[in-house]
């Protein structure tokens, strides 16, 4: 079995060290944020017309999100490399699924996802190490599947790396991230920049996207 890269391993550590405070902090954070929540019904009702199966949160933490889709009518479970968040989502929603694991080496049939939700999970990912993730999420979609990402904007460019309170992070220009989702066989549906609200310091970017 091949050892997880250290980054992998030292982003799980400190999200399980951080984990029952995130759980706390962000549990009922998307009363407060309608333009996320607009894009997460764009997300489900892109999925459910495309009619493709079941769908993936990739870095689910404790899960609040991925209920969120469950009540948007999707067919969802959660993946997260943190085995605390693992747990802390099991306890919040018995009724879902949640396993740990990495989003670059999941354990899915090719095509047999409908959609994948990557929210402000690729952000820990050097970016040297992202093409191969854009390729996994492409193998396990199948095709017409959606992809949603959410991410902090590097408004200036380029890719930067910048302090995140759980583990190193990077901030990508959307038109950057935009190009490396396109080399790996994905066409952009939608874009959204949010700024930030107030305390935050980055600007955020979403991408909808659909498996060629």
């Amino acid at each position: 079995m091949t050892e997880p890269a250290a980054y992998l391993t030292a982003t799980a550590e400190a999200y399980d060290a951080v984990a029952d405070l995130y759980a706390d902090l962000f549990r009922d954070s998307l009363g407060r944020l309608p333009l996320d929540r607009a894009m997460f019904a764009a997300f489900a009702e892109s999925v459910q017309a495309a009619g493709a199966g079941r769908v993936a949160e990739l870095g689910c933490g404790p899960g609040y999100v991925t209920a969120h889709l469950r009540d948007l009518g999707l067919d969802v479970f959660g993946v997260d490399l943190s085995p605390r968040m693992i747990e802390l989502a099991r306890a919040a929603y018995p009724d879902l699924r949640f396993e740990v694991g990495s989003m670059d080496a999941l354990d899915l049939a090719d095509g047999e996802l409908g959609g994948i939700l990557s929210w402000y999970s690729v952000i820990h990912t050097p970016p040297r190490e992202l093409p191969p993730y854009f390729a996994e999420f492409r193998r396990v979609l199948a095709p017409g599947g959606i992809l949603l990402l959410g991410f902090y904007e590097a408004e200036d460019g380029p890719v930067s790396e910048f302090d995140h309170k759980a583990a190193p992070a990077y901030r990508w220009p959307i038109d950057d991230l935009a190009e490396l989702a396109r080399e790996a066989g994905f066409t952009e549906i939608a874009r959204m920049l949010r700024e930030p609200l107030e305390g935050g310091r980055f600007r955020q970017g979403r991408l909808l996207l659909r498996r060629k």
